[in-house]
């Protein structure tokens, strides 16, 4: 099936609508679990059960068929032994644009130190006169804004896609997060970095269908090994480990 949406307008109703999904999600599930104690670990535990009903309440409703995306005619680029698509080139200079964006927002924005000083200590970041919930807020939709991009760059990556299409990634994703520090947004920069590598060269060496089984098999190695991952401080205070 194909559908004529322009992909600038897509990337704009994705991100419009992630920011807004992710906002109205922590607020109606998120929330009430962390109000009633739940820790970090059992969050990822609620978290990938809505996943699994979002996936099959979106199956429900578009069914299985595969949607297409034609991006035209695309040219080639060689790096050494690599070959890139300008499409691969694109994806790989928007997410160097988003970490630096990411980088900037953190360091030198009152937004940016309000979210650092909450999810250090929300407690005494309140006491000191940070609204704790707008914070939150602003957090789950700058969080939701990405994914919904993502899941438009996605698209240009994979050109065949189905409501189911984003699980496929969810393993890598939670890899990711656990190898950088869970709660560590430079942890999970490198985290995602070092996924997406390690499977793409894996690849080379096994059929790429077992792309993810690798970033499984890092995700059991580190949780054996430096289950705090590589940037723990977040992780330890937030009762990640033992």
């Amino acid at each position: 099936m194909q559908v004529g949406v322009n992909i600038w307008g897509a990337l704009v109703i994705g991100g419009l609508f992630g920011a807004v999904a992710s906002v109205l999600l922590n607020r109606c599930i998120y929330a009430p679990f962390i109000r009633r104690g739940t820790k970090l670990w059992g969050m990822i535990i609620v978290t990938l059960a809505m996943s699994l009903i979002i996936q099959n309440v979106l199956q429900a409703i578009y069914g299985t068929d595969y949607y297409n995306f034609a991006p035209g005619h695309t040219s080639s680029v060689t790096l050494g032994p690599m070959v890139f698509t300008t499409i691969q080139l694109a994806m790989m200079g928007l997410a160097v644009a988003a970490m630096l964006a990411f980088h900037l927002l953190l360091k030198y924005t009152r937004l940016g130190r309000a979210m650092r000083a909450t999810a250090t200590n929300p407690d005494l970041a309140r006491n000191c006169g940070v609204a704790t919930s707008r914070v939150i807020d602003a957090t789950w939709a700058l969080s939701g804004l990405m994914c919904g991009v993502g899941g438009v760059v996605l698209v240009l990556n994979v050109s065949a896609f189905q409501s189911t299409t984003g699980g496929l990634f969810l393993i890598p994703m939670i890899a990711a997060a656990v190898l950088g520090g869970v709660g560590q947004p430079y942890g999970a920069m490198l985290g995602a970095l070092v996924i997406g590598i390690t499977t793409e060269v894996g690849a080379v060496f096994v059929t790429p269908d077992y792309k993810e089984l690798l970033a499984f098999a890092v995700l059991i190695v580190v949780l054996i090994i430096r289950p705090q991952g590589i940037l723990a401080e977040i992780a330890s205070q937030k009762e990640v480990v033992a």
